[in-house]
């Protein structure tokens, strides 16, 4: 995510970091080469002012006892850069509520639905969507395909041209703790558009004939849940964030905000610091095209990880959710054989690109460094199991008994090439010998977390 931005962000401050002495032309240094950043990110030109002129305030107060002068200049850096990006995480309320996703045509708001209800389900509550984009041809198929695939109720009326009577036909009949209401989008924010959601937002919020509307959901009726009015914004628009922003805003008090297509653009920032001026902040950011992609947002944490800081914290909870901890207790132990091998290759990849991996653990220039790059290498993975799969029980249980006649037998019954099988075991025996030097006693005291701070001393 913002990879070229936060590439830019890193050499600013590792120029900073090398210097000996940090003094008033330095900061003016530092503060440049972060406008020039930050403007080709699409961050609006007096955000990117008032950061600039904030930095240079702080950079010579009083120093905090135990930081040197540098030190502190780098913490400032990223104090501001959190504020213009959020300062402090949405909560999240989980609890039976109404949502309303808006936003103009392409945002990505039916895709959103699905991730949404997804992340949902996965907290225990039991969501619903509505399809109340009357406008977009296939949006009834496409929300209704998503439902399916994550085992979610769908409702709507298919060809059905008043969104009002959907959502009053819809909410009659759904039973759940968290509703979703999909609406129509625009080209452009127009009179029609805003009409048609503030009838939405009408009906939502217990208003005009929902009065009349007996509909419960689990916990109770809906006109009593809580309601959110979720703007869903795509990264790739840039500072016409801003606008749409205010617009939806004014239009409806927007709660919060979801930015889309983080994982596709370089250019994020002025969605991200869209809300500023709205008082509504980021709640998530879609990293992804599966139902899982979708991450709460955390400034904080999202700023430590833009300028290199370790986040271990969110890199262990996608571990918690992926890993099987008896296969992983024997991968510590170094007493595993391929299948096992390969199931924890298997569940890193669940987690997310390698890349992304690297980045929470503040070593995110070390793929630079990895012969043919990371894409390269994760091609490489996929075809182990393949391979794998080709051989006897015996000789994933005991790779060394693999001659050569036995790697041309896998080779040609995987359909890859011998050095790759070749390669396969060497990472399989280096990967076993690494697990050996690994101190017991600091794996029992960092958990997980110490794991990963071992593989990332050691790569």
């Amino acid at each position: 995510m913002l990879k070229g931005l936060s590439d830019k962000l890193r050499e600013s401050l590792e120029k900073l970091a090398r210097l000996g002495l940090v003094d008033t032309s330095a900061v003016e240094d530092l503060v440049r080469d972060i406008q020039r950043s930050l403007i080709s990110a699409d961050v609006d030109v007096e955000l990117v002012f008032q950061l600039s002129e904030n930095i240079r305030k702080r950079s010579f107060e009083k120093i905090p006892a135990g930081l040197s002068r540098k030190e502190h200049v780098i913490k400032v850096v990223y104090e501001e850069l959190t504020k213009i990006l959020g300062e402090k995480k949405s909560e999240i309320e989980l609890k039976p509520k109404k949502i309303l996703l808006v936003g103009l045509f392409g945002s990505g708001k039916t895709s959103t639905a699905g991730k949404l209800a997804r992340f949902y389900q996965k907290k225990g509550l039991k969501p619903a969507m509505i399809c109340c984009d009357v406008v977009r041809p296939a949006a009834y198929e496409q929300l209704e395909q998503l439902a399916h695939k994550i085992d979610v109720p769908f409702f709507g009326i298919k060809a059905e041209k008043d969104s009002s009577k959907v959502l009053k036909d819809s909410m009659s009949k759904a039973r759940a703790d968290v509703l979703i209401v999909d609406s129509s989008g625009r080209s452009a924010l127009d009179k029609d558009l805003i009409n048609e959601i503030k009838k939405l937002n009408d009906i939502l919020k217990g208003q005009t004939d929902a009065k009349q509307i007996d509909a419960r959901s689990a916990s109770g009726d809906f006109a009593s849940v809580g309601y959110e009015r979720i703007l869903v914004i795509p990264a790739d628009i840039g500072q016409a964030a801003r606008e749409q922003a205010n617009a939806f805003h004014t239009a409806l008090g927007i709660t919060d905000v979801i930015v889309t297509k983080m994982d596709a653009t370089a250019k994020g920032g002025g969605a991200l610091t869209a809300c500023y001026e709205t008082g509504a902040k980021v709640k998530f950011i879609s990293v992804g095209e599966t139902p899982e992609d979708l991450e709460l947002y955390d400034p904080e944490k999202f700023v430590a990880r833009l300028i290199g800081f370790p986040d271990l914290e969110t890199l262990l909870e996608k571990a918690r959710a992926v890993v099987d901890e008896k296969k992983a207790e024997k991968i510590i132990k170094g007493d595993f054989d391929l299948d096992d091998f390969y199931s924890q290759i298997e569940s890193m990849q669940k987690m997310g690109p390698v890349s992304q991996m690297l980045d929470m653990m503040g070593m995110g220039k070390l793929g630079a460094k990895v012969p043919g790059g990371l894409d390269v290498q994760e091609a490489k993975m996929k075809k182990w199991k393949f391979i794998i799969q080709s051989m006897t029980p015996e000789e994933k249980a005991n790779p060394d008994i693999i001659n050569s006649s036995r790697v041309a037998r896998i080779a040609n019954g995987s359909g890859c090439k011998e050095p790759e099988v070749r390669e396969l075991v060497a990472n399989y025996n280096k990967v076993k010998k690494m697990m050996k030097k690994i101190s017991p006693a600091k794996l029992k005291r960092g958990g997980l977390g110490g794991i990963f701070k071992q593989f990332g001393n050691m790569m």
